[in-house]
């Protein structure tokens, strides 16, 4: 009898030893899914600021250079909340450019924002070569101006702004509107 209590007594410890291992494996593996899903978050919240920060020509921002491995949950959890807070600064900021309405009175007396009549291109009549030097990522991945969005029109014109041109290449509709 002494044997089989004895016998009992080991098999219930066994059986919440691996109770207990089953149950820490599956804490892990929920952790490890966990930093997954929010290192694929941090990922997406990248890509998007560095988007707004291409568009607009600013520099992009830069990661602290630690892995999700050399991070605990807590501070990947304030990683995925910091790039959220950047990618909506980003969003915010490219959303209102520094001279939204002078390039909105430009447009008023071009084209239309889809205007594929050669050689000029979209709603501000960016030739080939215009579009090239200020544009050239656009013009690679999306085609002519004509296929980029109305933002993407005016964020490739204020580069040329920024670059010492002004509203010069726009000379006579710039003057209706008073910019020259």
């Amino acid at each position: 009898m002494l044997v089989l209590i004895g016998m009992l007594a080991c098999a219930l410890s066994l059986a919440t030893t691996v109770s207990r291992a089953s149950g820490t494996g599956a804490r892990a593996l929920a952790t490890e899914a966990r930093v997954h899903t929010l290192g694929r978050r941090i990922a997406t919240l990248q890509r998007t600021t560095w988007r707004w920060q291409r568009l607009m020509g600013v520099p992009l921002t830069q990661t602290e250079g630690r892995t999700l491995a050399e991070m605990n949950v807590h501070d990947i959890t304030g990683a995925v909340e910091l790039w959220r807070r950047r990618a909506a600064t980003a969003e915010a900021r490219a959303h209102h450019p520094p001279h939204l309405r002078a390039w909105l009175c430009i447009h008023r007396y071009e084209g239309s924002w889809t205007d594929a009549s050669a050689p000029y291109y979209g709603g501000l009549q960016m030739d080939l070569s215009f579009q090239r030097r200020y544009g050239e990522r656009l013009l690679r991945t999306k085609g002519t101006a004509d296929h980029w969005l109305r933002l993407e029109q005016i964020w490739v014109a204020e580069r040329a702004h920024r670059s010492g041109r002004g509203f010069y290449p726009w000379p006579n509709t710039a003057r209706a509107c008073g910019l020259i």
